[in-house]
């Protein structure tokens, strides 16, 4: 496979790591009995492109996909996705006609909500229950009221509910008593539901973590986000199941040279030379989703090195310490990728800038350009 040089600097992303992720995880949820995999492509795909992860998902496996607003389902209708696909976070007043006309499901967190999705007419609509969250999602106290309304409007031809699900607040903490906790209060909405005549097609409960860590959650189907993308969801507790990561950031120098022992680098100088060495400017900056907390923090690979980053990010550009050495102008760098070679990876990122691995990527754009290869194949795709 070829590989060229970055445009100044570059989002690489490799399709064929994303249709292995799924295949590795819907494996592995489904060893026991078969359970449905659903991956999260919300948020532009987590950095990495929506249509087109979500084009390697389906390729992998994945029997559902999913999203958070409707603008991105009808982005990916739009994109030609025909399978199984939810929405679950809607305003008053969204395009709920728009989400029925293109066979999108959508989320009811509470009766007024599913009373406007309602009044459409034939939709396909999940409840959404909260388990400990706390976030969206209706209430223990509310959960009666929302399953009666759903039934009245079944009955009235007015919707199909397809599913009823929930979220983990502390799934990649195996140890943390919420886990049991969300777990039964879930298999108590289910029995609740199912009394007042409901009889969902799916129940879900498990994101990445979960799909990892607690087998008994798995119910009908599993949402994997950033598993799929070869992210850690729960570092130090994942077992290595061999996801590949599939996003690297790339870009080249624009200059090296030499300062003296003493030189501030970058604005506040919050970094002065402890000796004479030698420094380069990478072309990225939080113009690009660089995070400005990466400053005298984490580290890039250039020449086969880890090179640690000097001073402040800029808006544009950052400067890393080259120790010494002069690399030319153009010389590859390497914010981070799958650690191959020794690389940092997302994650070391993440560490470095106390954040988790899901930002990482997610915020990365501005003027980056993002360029899709396919490890199986031979050719990559400029974006």
């Amino acid at each position: 496979m070829t590989d060229p040089a970055p445009h100044r600097a570059e989002i690489v992303v490799d399709l064929a790591a994303i249709r292995h992720n799924v295949r590795v995880l819907k494996d592995l949820v489904s060893v026991d009995r078969p359970v449905r995999l659903m991956t999260v492509v919300k948020a532009d795909g987590y950095g990495h492109g929506m249509a087109e992860a979500a084009a390697a998902a389906r390729a992998g496996g994945a029997d559902w996909l999913g999203v958070a607003t409707i603008d991105e389902a009808l982005a990916l209708r739009g994109a030609g996705d025909r399978g199984p696909l939810l929405c679950w976070l809607s305003a008053p007043g969204d395009d709920f006609a728009g989400a029925v006309a293109a066979d999108v499901e959508v989320t009811a967190y509470s009766v007024a909500e599913l009373d406007e999705i309602a009044a459409v007419g034939g939709a396909r609509v999940q409840l959404k229950v909260d388990t400990g969250l706390s976030r969206g999602g209706a209430p223990r106290d509310a959960w009666a009221a929302l399953f009666a309304a759903a039934v009245a409007h079944e009955a009235a031809g007015r919707v199909r509910v397809t599913g009823i699900w929930s979220h983990f607040a502390a799934s990649d903490e195996p140890a943390h008593p919420a886990n049991d906790q969300q777990e039964a209060a879930f298999r108590e909405a289910l029995a609740l539901a199912g009394q007042a005549g409901l009889d969902p097609e799916v129940a879900h409960l498990a994101n990445s973590a979960a799909a990892l860590l607690r087998p008994s959650s798995h119910f009908d189907l599993v949402r994997c986000g950033i598993a799929s993308y070869g992210l850690d969801p729960a570092p130090g507790a994942s077992p290595r199941v061999g996801l590949r990561p599939a996003m690297s950031v790339r870009a080249r120098l624009v200059m090296s040279k030499a300062i003296a022992a003493g030189d501030g680098v970058s604005y506040g100088h919050t970094w002065h030379a402890p000796e004479d060495t030698t420094v380069g400017v990478v072309p990225a900056g939080y113009g690009e989703g660089v995070p400005r907390a990466a400053g005298n923090t984490a580290a890039v690979w250039v020449d086969d090195s880890l090179r640690p980053i000097r001073g402040r990010v800029c808006m544009d550009q950052f400067v890393v310490d080259l120790h010494g050495e002069l690399p030319p102008p153009g010389t590859e760098v390497v914010l981070f990728g799958p650690g191959d070679r020794g690389e940092p990876t997302a994650q070391d990122w993440a560490e470095a800038t106390g954040t988790i691995s899901y930002e990482i990527v997610t915020r990365l754009g501005g003027r980056l350009v993002r360029r899709y290869v396919d490890s199986d194949a031979t050719e990559g795709t400029p974006r």
